[in-house]
């Protein structure tokens, strides 16, 4: 007999609220999915080593490194509570800093840099099944884990391709991703044999940023919400999506500073899609994939109005080594007018967008240990005139699962 309730999956995205059998066909298994274990617990430390060689601002280099601790609990196996599943994330980051001081980019070419040193409380929530065929997750919650995220993205490590940046550089801190979460309540339907819809309703501001090293909850009406809504199309090695998002907030115009001007209409709007080129079962992730993506924000309040970015990834690159992958990717991030305007070091007709190429090679060395090196090219850094394209090198290490 199939369980009507599935334990979430492990790093983050948790899985539908229906079992097995009644998901979108195509929706890809988790090992976690596969668990009977009423409490599972993960560590996972991740080490960058990396430097700009060439072009940006400076020469020099940065150790960067996450730790992640998880616990994830199939409340219903532990406690009896039926269809019910609990979830917290705690995570450290040292806070060294490669794009500010050394790249000048602006789309991050570390996913793990935050600028600030802090240990802090990531994500914690409670989710709720609801019938078959849908659930509500309520708390502290990383919009990225179900919105805006593609599978194979998540080899590289360019920041563009975890969440576009036309969509994380908006708001006042930023939408609720890595590494600061606020309050949100998340619901999700399956609406056909192939279709999840999801709605999330967040605070507009996560966290303090008085305090930006603090795990902080401030609610306020000045803040607003943010209200990101996904429709995901999923079969046999296919998933495509289109997302819209939107603040109730009022803003400052890019380049002004007077709350009384401040008006609302800060919006954008993504489209992916990804699929498996050699292969068709979802759960396979052996061969070749690949995923193009393009989104828009407004350029009233945003610097980044539109994204473009992609890539391939191929799994499993030589015998003996099945989970090895390597991949080739490029994030193409333009800036608004407005920006350009307000920017004097920027050419208006040259620097309207940035580029970074990057190619990664992944070794899974054993289960628990792996070891990436990376290269990519940023052409424009910034959009700024004054510097030259660089060249970021780097190593990665991640020890854990």
């Amino acid at each position: 007999m199939i369980r009507r309730c599935l334990t979430l999956v492990l790093l983050g995205t948790a899985a539908p609220a229906y079992a097995q059998d009644e998901r979108p066909t195509g929706y890809p298994r988790s090992a976690n999915e596969r668990s009977d274990k009423p409490v599972t617990l993960s560590a996972v430390y991740v080490a960058d080593i990396r430097s700009n060689v060439s072009g940006g601002i400076a020469r020099g280099t940065r150790y960067l490194d996450n730790l992640d601790l998880q616990v994830a609990i199939d409340a219903d196996r532990l406690v009896g509570w039926h269809c019910a599943r609990l979830f917290l994330y705690g995570l450290y980051d040292n806070g060294a800093s490669l794009s500010s001081d050394l790249v000048g980019d602006a789309q991050g070419v570390s996913n793990i840099e935050t600028g600030v040193r802090a240990a802090r409380l990531f994500e914690a929530w409670v989710e709720q099944d609801v019938g078959r065929n849908a659930s509500v997750k309520v708390g502290l919650y990383n919009l990225n884990s179900e919105f805006d995220t593609t599978q194979s993205g998540g080899l590289f490590l360019v920041s563009a391709h975890g969440i576009g940046p036309e969509f994380a550089q908006a708001g006042r801190r930023g939408p609720s991703i890595f590494p600061v979460t606020s309050l949100a309540v998340r619901g999700e339907v399956k609406l056909g044999e192939h279709w999840l819809g999801r709605v999330a309703v967040l605070d507009g501001v996560p966290g303090d940023p008085a305090h930006p090293a603090r795990t902080a909850v401030k609610l306020s009406s000045t803040d607003g919400a943010l209200v990101v809504s996904e429709v995901d199309y999923l079969s046999h090695g296919t998933k495509a999506a289109i997302g819209v998002w939107g603040y109730t907030a009022r803003f400052d115009d890019v380049g002004t500073s007077d709350p009384a001007a401040a008006r609302r209409g800060n919006k954008g709007a993504y489209v992916f899609a990804e699929h498996r080129l050699v292969g068709s079962r979802a759960d396979d992730a052996h061969g070749l994939a690949g995923w193009l993506r393009f989104g828009v924000a407004d350029t009233r309040f945003n610097r980044i109005g539109r994204y473009i970015g992609g890539g391939l990834v191929h799994t499993g690159t030589a015998p003996g080594r099945p989970d090895d992958q390597v991949g080739l990717s490029v994030a193409a991030a333009g800036f608004g007018a407005r920006y350009r305007r307000d920017h004097s070091a920027l050419d208006r007709d040259r620097d309207r967008q940035e580029v970074v190429v990057e190619t990664v090679y992944n070794a899974v060395v054993t289960p628990w240990l792996s070891v990436q090196p990376d290269l990519q090219y940023v052409v424009n850094p910034g959009g700024d005139a004054l510097r030259k394209d660089a060249v970021v090198t780097g190593l990665r290490i991640k020890i854990g699962r």
